[in-house]
């Protein structure tokens, strides 16, 4: 039997009545496909229904990569304030397995920060994030966070796609799955980043398909007036002869597709050649930001040096929003610090760190919630602050923070949420979460919700067995949620 024979048996006759038994086993109606079945993806990309009424349209989410301190920004801890430069009392340790980076006489740390409470709900931030106080009333504090591993690889890999083990799709590659796209001339899930260089770890930690069709993976948008490589024709190709040439490949194509109909990475592979075709004219104007006012541009904080390069990523985030991307992921780039590149991995000298990346991020991140709210966007739109871990009480290296994931601060704003409000709370000098704690794979199932899926129903059968956004865990945080 021939390689083309034995694969028509296979798909006639093996997936024939087992497929449809299988189907009707799932649980709860959900979403459901296969590499090998649902022809009825005829093009993957088109727009699926929720299980429910979503609340919201797109999410952006923004990774503030290598992990600022919360106890810093937004955790108030007038007794780590009180207990600095004494060793942490053994009482805060209890339940901490694997130990402490520089053992437990490691000393109480405390940067020079004023704090305030703003707005009407009184949450607390400190002098390094005075603009986007003036939000406090419009986003939900996570205070409560958790995670698994204390690496940046390992835990930024758990945040995009919610396990520890390589292969699993991110976040938005579920949902673009899930829902499809939106608008058919622009990918539904979007990454941008504001560095020249791909963020570590490139599409393999941040924005993979997994083992969902590659369809589903994340499109990386440069910085620059060329965001993705390799779309411009070349110079001496005519769009005639271009659109003949993907004419010619799409009847071929389609020809191999109809003795296969159950084949969906063919498919998919048609679509992405017919998109890539429509996103050269799209995608340059999405993120073309040359026509936005100088008041909008001001807002973004494109006025300042410290603040353009990611007010730009989040103006081009705020138009991908205007076009009906739904999965907007931002990785904030590493700065310039004494000659050298860092993120927000303030192992020392975290004052001279966090103040420099907190006057990049924090005029464009209020300048983006306000300007949603200005076009009636932010209502339909999910905004997410979050990182793969905090950072300890304890000090590093003198004057920073080490590693913690075991109690932080995300945040949320935008629609769906209960808006100036606190869930969870960290112990009183801010190492471990206490009471009910949120973790990666609750993150996700809440944002899934707040997109009008359920995340026990958004199934991909892999391998024989049924997968889930968030693998075998996962509750939606309905304290969270409108």
């Amino acid at each position: 039997m021939n390689n083309s024979s034995r694969r028509d048996f296979l798909i006639k006759s093996g997936y024939g009545l087992g497929g449809l038994t299988l189907s009707a086993l799932l649980p709860g109606g959900g979403v459901l496909a296969t590499n090998v079945m649902a022809a009825e993806l005829i093009d993957p990309l088109a727009p699926k229904p929720t299980h429910f009424p979503a609340k919201v349209k797109t999410v952006i989410w923004l990774h503030q990569d290598g992990a600022p301190s919360s106890l810093d920004l937004f955790d108030y801890k007038p007794e780590l304030i009180k207990l600095a430069g004494k060793t942490i009392p053994a009482s805060f340790l209890k339940g901490i397995k694997q130990g402490i980076r520089g053992g437990n006489d490691a000393k109480l740390f405390v940067s020079n920060r004023t704090w305030k409470q703003h707005g009407e709900s009184g949450a607390w931030f400190s002098d390094l994030l005075p603009n986007l106080a003036q939000h406090a009333d419009k986003m939900a504090f996570i205070k409560s966070s958790v995670t698994i591993g204390a690496t940046h690889n390992i835990s930024v890999q758990k945040l995009n796609t919610g396990d520890v083990n390589p292969g699993r799709p991110s976040l938005g590659a579920w949902i673009q799955y899930a829902l499809g796209s939106a608008n058919p001339d622009l990918p539904a899930y979007t990454v941008l980043y504001n560095d020249k260089k791909v963020p570590n770890g490139g599409a393999a930690t941040h924005w993979s398909a997994g083992f969902l069709p590659a369809v589903y993976q994340g499109t990386p948008f440069r910085p620059g007036a060329s965001p993705i490589l390799h779309l411009e024709s070349p110079s001496l190709i005519a769009a005639k002869q271009q659109r003949g040439e993907l004419d010619l490949l799409k009847r071929l194509n389609e020809h191999s597709a109809a003795s296969y109909p159950e084949d969906t990475e063919l498919k998919a592979r048609i679509n992405s050649y017919e998109l890539a075709a429509r996103m050269q004219t799209t995608a340059p104007e999405a993120v073309d930001i040359s026509k936005e006012s100088d008041a909008t541009k001001a807002l973004y904080g494109l006025d300042d040096d410290a603040s353009k390069d990611f007010g730009t990523t989040l103006l081009r985030a705020r138009r991908l929003t205007e076009r009906g991307v739904r999965f907007i992921q931002v990785i904030s780039g590493p700065l310039m610090i004494d000659g050298e590149p860092l993120n927000w991995d303030a192992h020392r000298d975290l004052e001279k760190n966090h103040r420099a990346h907190a006057n990049a991020a924090d005029k464009p991140i209020a300048g983006l919630i306000a300007d949603l709210k200005e076009r009636g966007l932010l209502d339909s739109t999910l905004i997410v602050w979050t990182s793969e871990f905090g950072r300890t009480p304890y000090g590093q290296s003198g004057n920073g923070r080490d590693h913690n994931p075991w109690g932080y601060t995300q945040w949320l704003a935008g629609g769906g949420i209960k808006a100036g409000t606190t869930y969870g709370q960290t112990d009183d000098v801010g190492l471990q979460a206490v009471g009910e704690t949120v973790d990666t794979y609750d993150l996700h199932a809440t944002i899934l919700q707040l997109m009008g899926l359920d995340h026990l129903k958004t199934i991909f059968l892999n391998n024989g067995r049924s997968e889930r956004p968030t693998v075998v865990y996962g509750k939606v945080v309905k304290e969270l949620i409108a």
